[in-house]
């Protein structure tokens, strides 16, 4: 055995494989685009290239030893990706890759992999499970890691152990409830926290209240450049963040709708679970005070009793590898973030 584990994290936009070591340091990865609208066969084609690169370098570079088209060089293939899936079997049809529906992921790395274990779980508990094992989060018992960006979604640890829930969806906040008689959500209801923080959804509210992208000045883009916005539409979260930064009025005010629904949702879950901290990772999140600000004098208010008011708020802090070492502590510290 390499003292290696295989991390997978499948998203929309990109696909990252790295090998992550015992002390959840990645000790080599590769990336590569999704295939933009590709069949079931397209997808994983990619992913297997790209599995056998990262292997192959691997090998090259002393890292692993023996037949990389052999199982035995890692100790164990940990997956992130996104939902729906069914858990932990990990037949999984994300929303933004319309060519895997059902399609057995885990299966087919354990295949690929045979003899170790194989594990998957959502990418949004993978980024929380990061945090907590290796990031922003660490040493907290009671945590509930949240990701901010074209989507809102979460991870909840409580006395320490990773919560799965009934069908591995603990944690969602994004379906929280935060106005009623807010915005439809993609679920089907209304008022959902990601219906209105999402970096999308939010561009879209500021265009109907009059704003025009592209307000931002130069020292706002500065201000932001690095920052992980996927969103590719000139009226993204991105560009609101920038020209709220720039002072832009009606940008300011989407930020603090965001803030304020953060805030009321964090609220909920801290009041409910007995949080002691909060990461927020993920594109938004990297507004800064545009967006913290708001979120912290939501979650204040509505945070009265003495136990809910020690929670902390927190930026994420792995940046894109996030995904990965989670993915990995499936494996490398299963007996806090695996139940089955």
């Amino acid at each position: 055995m390499s003292g290696l584990v295989l991390a997978v994290d499948i998203g929309g936009t990109k696909f990252a494989v790295a090998l992550v070591d015992s002390d959840g340091n990645v000790r080599a990865a590769r990336r590569t685009a999704t295939p933009p609208g590709g069949d079931a066969r397209a997808l994983w084609k990619a992913l297997g290239e790209l599995v056998d690169a990262l292997l192959d370098g691997a090998a090259a570079d002393g890292l692993i030893n023996g037949d990389t088209a052999a199982g035995g060089v890692v100790d164990g293939v940990g997956i992130g990706c996104g939902g729906p899936m069914t858990w932990p079997e990990g037949a999984v049809s994300p929303l933004n890759m319309p060519g895997w529906r059902g399609f057995p992921l885990r299966a087919r790395l354990a295949e690929r992999f045979p003899g170790v274990p194989v594990r998957i779980h959502n990418d949004a508990v993978c980024l929380a499970v990061a945090e907590h094992w290796r990031g922003a989060g660490r040493g907290s018992a009671n945590m509930l890691g949240m990701v901010v960006s074209t989507g809102v979604g979460g991870g909840l640890i409580l006395g320490g152990r990773l919560i799965d829930g009934g069908s591995g969806n603990a944690g969602h906040i994004g379906h929280i409830v935060v106005d009623p008689g807010g915005p439809p959500c993609g679920c089907g209801g209304r008022g959902c926290l990601e219906a209105i923080a999402r970096g999308p959804g939010l561009a879209a509210w500021a265009v109907e209240q009059g704003w025009t992208p592209g307000a931002g000045s130069p020292y706002a883009e500065a201000a932001l450049a690095g920052s992980a916005y996927v969103e590719a539409a000139a009226a993204s979260g991105r560009q609101l963040a920038m020209d709220a930064e720039a002072g832009d009025q009606i940008a300011l005010a989407a930020m603090s709708r965001a803030g304020r629904a953060l805030g009321l949702a964090i609220a909920s879950a801290t009041n409910l679970c007995d949080l002691d901290v909060v990461t927020i990772g993920g594109g938004l999140s990297q507004a800064g005070p545009l967006l913290f600000d708001p979120l912290e004098a939501a979650l204040r208010d509505h945070t009265r009793m003495e136990f809910a008011q020690r929670v902390r708020v927190v930026p994420a802090s792995l940046g894109q590898d996030a995904g990965l070492v989670g993915a990995a502590a499936l494996i490398l510290a299963a007996d806090r973030y695996w139940t089955h």
